[in-house]
């Protein structure tokens, strides 16, 4: 009886290997006339691609020099420094990492991160007033969920971050917008702007911004609180490259100037790696709380292996005694090297902004040339950036265009400005 039973088992296992066998190599079927037949929510039909992935495909072929993304300098990632955070971390911490963790975010992290946040901006804020997110990008998305209801309108900068335009504009609002001057957005016609259609929110980033490279005016940050006081709307504050700053001394943050009227948005991308995925809000304790009342529908919380390595990295003392000053150095360089290309290479009627700190720097053409239309060209020789008109949240300018001045070597600028320079001379 012993034998006939192990005949049998070996008879079942070659039977379930056969099958398991057949299982594996059959390939799934993917219908594509079954699924036109689904109805997607009109949010998710009617949301658009972001221009900037799909021209970060285009830039990645081969000889392309790519001006385009929002990317730092992946040379410069601290990775010796944020490996050793790693196993430091996983000594330290142990299964907690590996847990399910608090939606707002770990306790000790967001104790790191507001008394860094109040040194930084000489002001007093507690963990209770820190939400951790995934990147600031989740942020925005959970101030629009937070805040914004089908049709109400969101007050921004003309230009403003494409991003913002995306996150918001899932929830179906429509935009107010008022002139981004040379110091910060035009606070008269803002005004005038809130008083026609009472906007919800008013969107900003004063620093270094994205796209244009350019930074708020004290005063106007000042006029922007008294505006958000005056008629009680929250401003939301996006601030990701305050610290990256080469030049100049550094303003007040307007969350330290309107305190409870703001949410601030901070993100480690920029800083550190955009890898990690860990940025944060910062505002009235109880806002935070209705904001991590909504994130917890979105994922739960925030990844918790990586917000323990961004704690023990934070605690080494490494970003903020060593390796900021890196970037502001290195990013510095690569600024003044685009601008000395471009003086030298632009036709007098190509104007750019010339900024102090950040990421980006914005070109204007004149007014017969469409940047939009130039891409192909400028693909075609070699180079890619990313065209202004979604910049626009009407998009009804089309002149400008976004460059990141961070993310190539020194060569590479000049060989890429030089390249634009020939682009210049063919359409202008």
């Amino acid at each position: 009886m012993d034998g006939s039973i192990s005949l049998a088992y070996k008879r079942m296992a070659v039977i379930l290997d056969t099958e398991v066998t057949v299982m594996l190599s059959t390939k799934v079927d993917f219908n594509q006339e079954l699924i036109m037949n689904w109805h997607f929510s009109d949010k998710a039909m009617n949301t658009t691609t972001s221009i900037i992935r799909e021209i970060l495909k285009m830039a990645s072929q081969p000889g392309i020099i790519n001006f385009g993304g929002g990317m730092p300098a992946p040379e410069l990632f601290p990775n010796a420094e944020v490996k050793d955070a790693a196993c430091r971390a996983i000594e330290k911490y142990g299964p907690p990492m590996m847990q399910y963790s608090l939606t707002q975010g770990v306790p000790p992290l967001r104790e790191k991160i507001a008394e860094r946040f109040s040194k930084i901006n000489d002001i007093d804020v507690s963990g209770d007033a820190v939400q951790i997110t995934s990147g600031s990008q989740q942020g925005l998305d959970m101030i629009g969920r937070a805040f914004l209801n089908p049709g109400d309108y969101v007050l921004t900068e003309r230009p403003t971050y494409l991003g913002a335009l995306q996150a918001f504009g899932f929830y179906e609002v429509k935009y107010c917008t008022a002139e981004l001057e040379s110091d910060g957005i035009c606070i008269e016609e803002a005004e005038e702007q809130i008083k026609k259609y009472s906007p919800k929110l008013i969107y900003v980033v004063p620093d270094f911004q994205n796209p244009a490279g350019i930074s708020m005016a004290v005063e106007k940050r000042e006029a922007l609180v008294e505006l958000s006081r005056k008629y009680q709307i929250p401003i939301v504050e996006d601030n990701p490259y305050s610290e990256l700053r080469f030049s100049g001394e550094a303003k007040p943050s307007i969350q330290s100037l309107g305190g409870s009227s703001v949410i601030n948005l901070g993100t480690f991308s920029k800083t550190i790696s955009p890898g990690l995925r860990i940025g944060f809000l910062v505002g009235c304790p109880d806002v935070m709380r209705m904001i991590e009342k909504v994130k917890q529908g979105n994922d739960l919380h925030t990844n918790t292996f990586t917000q323990y390595v961004l704690l023990e990295y934070l605690e080494s003392g490494h970003l903020d005694n060593f390796h900021i000053d890196v970037l502001r150095r290195e990013y510095g360089q690569r600024r003044d090297t685009m601008i000395r290309t471009m003086e030298k290479e632009f036709p007098p009627d190509v104007k750019f902004t010339r900024p102090t700190g950040g990421l980006f720097l914005w070109v204007t053409l004149p007014e017969h040339v469409s940047t939009t239309d130039m891409f192909q060209k400028a693909v075609d020789a070699g180079v890619a950036y990313v065209p202004g008109k979604p910049f626009y949240p009407h998009g009804d300018v089309d002149r400008d265009f976004r460059i990141n001045f961070c993310n190539a070597t020194e060569e590479n600028i000049i060989k890429g400005v030089e390249r634009l320079g020939e682009v210049f001379r063919l359409v202008l």
